[in-house]
């Protein structure tokens, strides 16, 4: 089976079975090694990516459910100001799941409409791992708060 979708901004086409992970697809197929495989429970955060806009878990998704669609992995955020602002204030701990700390903050930033018309910050789950230290996730949020008020996203 052949699926059509954009990863990264470029237009893929993937010979792979539709029941197959996306995670598999972009690690395996597609050479993009910066999200990883966790808990495969969808509950650790290792693997999230952004698909059409939204925080979503890769390692249980099925490749034929984004056909079509966009996503976005943390290769995506070579130049992006959230991944210097991380490197930044030392964010990140071990770093396994730092890839996926990144796309839920990422998608975090993403503007959305509201019923009345205007601008709001996306919130919801799948939300930043909350395993991490206090300190470190004080970090993050002041990187975003000021990514937030540059206007970036």
């Amino acid at each position: 089976m052949s699926i059509e979708l954009t990863v990264n901004g470029s237009a893929v086409s993937v010979a792979a079975a539709g029941d197959t992970p996306l995670l598999d697809v972009l690690r395996n197929h597609l050479d993009l090694k910066g999200s990883r495989y966790g808990c495969g429970l969808e509950q650790c955060g290792s693997c999230m990516v952004v698909i059409d806009g939204k925080p979503e878990y890769s390692c249980a998704r099925e490749i034929s459910t984004v056909a079509g669609l966009r996503v976005e992995t943390v290769e995506s955020l070579a130049g992006h100001p959230l991944r210097q602002a991380f490197l930044e204030e030392q964010a990140g701990q071990c770093g396994y799941c730092l890839s996926g700390i990144l796309m839920s903050a990422k998608a975090l930033l993403i503007p959305t409409k509201t019923r009345a018309g205007g601008d709001r910050q996306r919130v919801g789950r799948p939300s930043v791992p909350l395993r991490r230290s206090p300190e470190n996730i004080a970090r993050g949020r002041k990187a975003a708060a000021a990514l937030r008020q540059g206007g970036r996203s």
